[in-house]
């Protein structure tokens, strides 16, 4: 098996995405094969359980008070239409339900609201998974208590890029809610977005920091850029597809026991390029026509597309 290492160079890893396209991918398919089934892929939904208002100023989000969108403030969903969404989701084959909201960071006064939201969904035997903003240490406790088994929080990006996407939060505010989910025992949702403008070495850079924290982050997605209109950073040069794959490759490659998520973006991706990312590790994905407040390829067009490549959704 390969070996987990959490001492990964700036150089290392841009050589390895420099690499030939060919010897990168089939370097990643190999230490795919040797962690995980490579037909089969896990499927979760994310439900926005508070849209809207967020404090913060990331450039790329439509729901940050900063910017000048179309999206209606929202408040926090009641429980009983969590567990329909949550039922919906299962019945078309997901097994983790990801809960979202547009939060700094959650206030005490909803904590008990949201621990309720989590047991109702692990009582109809999904996993289950919450984004809140910065969490203290009781709150990760709380939420483990509560049996919550996983925690998103990305980095979003390099560190040396982050200010260029956001102002409110520094990348150690990150990197401390992410210490505190680990140490309460709750396992760790964290990836990036590619496409902000970023160059290459940004992307080697973020790798880096997924790759080096004390623990590899269970479940990394990799989201490709949804442009909203009002967003600072609409209207920014896409990235080229196949530096997209590059990098789902050098996740796979990096952390090789990790669940690589094809996440925001795939409704800009073709079947064949989607393909290419199964190819180069992913292994996850989000079901449903809604990411939070972006589109998303509806689940009957996943379905066909597992199909056509033999995949099958993991239970």
């Amino acid at each position: 098996m390969t070996d987990i290492r959490h001492d990964w160079t700036r150089e290392e890893v841009l050589a390895l995405l420099e690499r030939p396209f060919n010897d990168l991918l089939f370097e990643a398919q190999r230490i795919h094969r040797q962690h995980f089934d490579p037909n089969r892929v896990q499927v979760s939904t994310l439900l926005s359980i508070k849209t809207g208002g967020c404090p913060e100023d990331c450039g790329y989000c439509s729901q940050s008070a900063h910017h000048r969108t179309d999206l209606e403030r929202e408040r926090l969903l009641e429980i009983d239409e969590v567990v329909r969404a949550a039922q919906a989701a299962r019945d078309k084959g997901a097994s983790r339900f990801c809960m979202g909201a547009a939060w700094r960071s959650p206030h005490d006064r909803d904590f008990e609201h949201i621990e309720t939201m989590v047991r109702e969904v692990k009582a109809l035997g999904m996993e289950t998974c919450m984004t809140l903003g910065m969490l203290r240490p009781e709150q990760a406790h709380r939420l483990k208590a509560a049996g919550l088994d996983y925690y998103n929080h990305n980095l979003d990006t390099s560190p040396e890029y982050y200010g260029e996407v956001v102002t409110t939060r520094t990348y150690q505010d990150r990197l401390d809610t992410l210490s505190y989910v680990r140490d309460a025992g709750i396992k760790v949702c964290c990836g990036g977005i590619l496409g902000m403008g970023e160059s290459e070495a940004d992307r080697a850079s973020l790798l880096q920091q997924l790759a080096n924290l004390p623990a590899h982050p269970e479940s990394v997605p990799i989201n490709l850029l949804v442009q909203v209109e009002g967003t600072p950073l609409h209207g920014v040069e896409p990235l080229d597809p196949l530096d997209f794959v590059r990098t789902i490759a050098a996740a796979r490659i990096m952390m090789p026991a990790s669940w690589v998520r094809l996440s925001a973006g795939r409704t800009d991706m073709s079947d064949e390029l989607q393909a290419l990312c199964f190819l180069a590790g992913a292994n996850s994905i989000f079901y449903g026509e809604r990411l939070l407040t972006t589109d998303n390829p509806d689940a009957d067009h996943d379905r066909a597309l597992f199909a056509r490549l033999g995949i099958d959704a993991l239970q």
